[in-house]
This record gives C-alpha cells, sequence and structure tokens, in this order.
C-alpha cells in the first residue's frame, strides 16, 4: 500500500517526495475535494496524509472518510511549520472516541 500527500506546501510536498512518497500541493476547498475523491478511487493508495491545514479546509470530508472505516484511512501531519493541535488532542480525542477520561500524570 502506497501512501498520498496532499498538501498546502511545497516544502511539506518535497520533504515527503525524498522519502518516495507522491502528493499534490492545493490551496482552495474546491481543489482538495476532487483530488482526493480521486486517490480514494486508487487502489494501491493505503494512506492519505494532509497537512493541518487541509484537514482544517475540509472537516465534513475527513469525518465522512475516518467514518466509511474503508481504505484508504486519512491522518493529518504537521507540516514545517509545526502543529496546530492542542497540546492534548489525543487525549481529548480518545476521550471522544471511547467516552473514558484519561487522567495525565
Amino acid at each position: 500500500m502506497k501512501f498520498f500527500l496532499i498538501s498546502d506546501n511545497i516544502d511539506t510536498q518535497i520533504g515527503l517526495r525524498l522519502a518516495g512518497v507522491k502528493g499534490v500541493v492545493v490551496h482552495t476547498k474546491e481543489e482538495i475535494l476532487p483530488v482526493i475523491d480521486e486517490v480514494r478511487k486508487q487502489r494501491d493508495v493505503g494512506v492519505i496524509l494532509v497537512t493541518d491545514k487541509i484537514a482544517e479546509m475540509i472537516p465534513e470530508k475527513m469525518d465522512e472518510i475516518k467514518k466509511s472505516r474503508s481504505l484508504p484511512i486519512i491522518t493529518v501531519i504537521s507540516d514545517r511549520h509545526g502543529s496546530k493541535r492542542a497540546k492534548d488532542f489525543i487525549t481529548r480525542y480518545v476521550q471522544e472516541a471511547i467516552g473514558v477520561k484519561l487522567n495525565e500524570h
């Protein structure tokens, strides 16, 4: 299975291309949605990587893909500027997913 990147900046695309990951650079929701739909049709793509900024532009599509439980899966990565997510986003994500509050020590 292959990875495919959808990025909002060329630096992230070049960095991942050096690691063998193909991808595109897009800047608007209107550009992103057709790319996602096309990539999802490719049987050899197992993971779609999207940068934080891309994920922020398409929250409904992100939820739709995650809830579909089918390949390819979609995941958010930080770009060269770092993550925009809160430090406790994983804890909150688990809490929302399973309804259990995790203690932080």
